[in-house]
């Protein structure tokens, strides 16, 4: 079967996820918060990029390849990191970790996946970024640098725009707990989707594996998905938080969820690494500004490497972001729409269609390479 033939864009593998995995999991993977807005600002703001089409410049080979905080990478982009990855399709950390592996891209695993750092080891090659909600106490810190860094994990990526829990009204209505338990009503979906249903059965009910090993949930309960117990066990970092993980963290430092420039001009004197603008694709907060937009002020405020997500469903989308100054575009949702389409095929699928959606529109500008792209702005950035 020729999967460009059936799955040829987001869209397609969109909806083949949504027909393959329950109603609940589908919520969760597919909602924002609030009205939603948000996700209309990322894509018009994306929209609304514009490149010049070239002519008459012969044959155009492009070549993606580029560098990141001293890493040769064959595309730049890569795998962002989505909480709970393995409810949505089964052992979906372990295939995404594979396929970043063997294509040379990163893969950042959560800390509210349902795998560990060491149950990746043997998988994610030179690969491994590791993102970190902040615990509170400094002791379950430093034990969660070890595991990673022992692990082979190299970059460590700090969120820092989780605050507050959101609410994610459709997700909550979709009924997920956490840990995740099967009421009747769910039971039901999960009837409707045998593929999905065989591969939890042979992996069991997924659970957030780092976080139970730092706490008892059983004191607890099941909890409301939007306040799972990585909530109860992280603090809102603070910048005192960030010196002391550049103190204690050898490898790369990454800030994630900056849609400011003071703070990313501030990331910088602090010594981090690399800012990553991001406004969590609307899951937090419905009433901000697009990443895109955010994205422009920041590139003004620092001369750090700027990493970029929230909207992306194409080639296309990651060339805006590179034209308008993001070093590196990393993409979360659509690497598991492509899982729940199409299982341990999806990621390299979606991976080719974005290296032919970028080689494509690259020819119709006239960009051999990525740093040709801001030249060819309809309007300059």
């Amino acid at each position: 079967m020729d999967l460009h033939a059936r799955y040829p864009a987001l869209s397609d593998l969109k909806a083949r996820a949504r027909a393959r995995i329950p109603h609940f999991v589908w919520e969760y993977l597919d909602s924002a918060t609030g009205a939603e807005t948000i996700t209309g600002r990322n894509r018009a703001a994306l929209d609304a990029v514009l490149f010049r089409p070239a002519a008459l410049r012969g044959e155009i080979k492009a070549d993606l390849s580029c560098s990141l905080m001293g890493r040769d990478y064959p595309v730049p982009f890569g795998i962002a990191p989505l909480g709970m990855s393995g409810l949505i399709w089964p052992e979906a950390e372990r295939l995404l970790a594979r396929h970043a592996a063997k294509a040379g891209i990163p893969y950042t695993l959560s800390t509210v996946a349902t795998r560990t750092p060491e149950e990746l080891a043997g998988q994610i090659g030179e690969q491994g970024w590791f993102q970190m909600y902040p615990p509170r106490d400094a002791g379950m810190r430093d034990d969660m640098l070890r595991r990673a860094r022992e692990a082979g994990f190299h970059t460590l990526v700090l969120t820092v725009d989780v605050p507050a829990a959101s609410r994610r009204e459709r997700q909550t209505r979709g009924g997920l707990v956490q840990p995740p338990r099967l009421t009747p009503r769910l039971l039901l979906q999960v009837a409707r989707c045998p593929a999905w249903t065989i591969g939890i059965q042979s992996t069991g009910m997924p659970r957030m594996r780092l976080m139970d090993s730092y706490a008892d949930q059983t004191r607890t309960g099941p909890l409301p998905s939007t306040a799972h117990v990585g909530y109860l066990l992280r603090a809102a970092p603070d910048w005192d938080y960030v010196r002391a993980l550049r103190e204690r963290w050898q490898g790369k430092l990454v800030i994630k969820g900056v849609m400011e420039a003071e703070v990313a001009a501030q990331a910088e004197a602090e010594g981090v690494d690399a800012v990553w603008v991001s406004n969590h694709a609307g899951r937090q907060f419905d009433g901000a500004i697009a990443s895109l937009d955010a994205l422009r002020d920041v590139r003004g405020a620092t001369g750090l490497p700027l990493i970029f997500d929230s909207g992306v469903t194409g080639g296309l989308d990651v060339m805006r972001a590179l034209a308008l100054g993001a070093s590196f575009v990393m993409m979360g949702r659509p690497w598991h729409y492509a899982l729940g389409a199409l299982g341990a095929r999806g990621p390299a699928h979606w991976h080719d269609v974005l290296v032919k959606d970028m080689e494509s529109n690259m020819a119709q500008i006239g960009a051999a390479h990525l740093s040709e792209l801001a030249g060819r702005l309809a309007t300059p950035g």
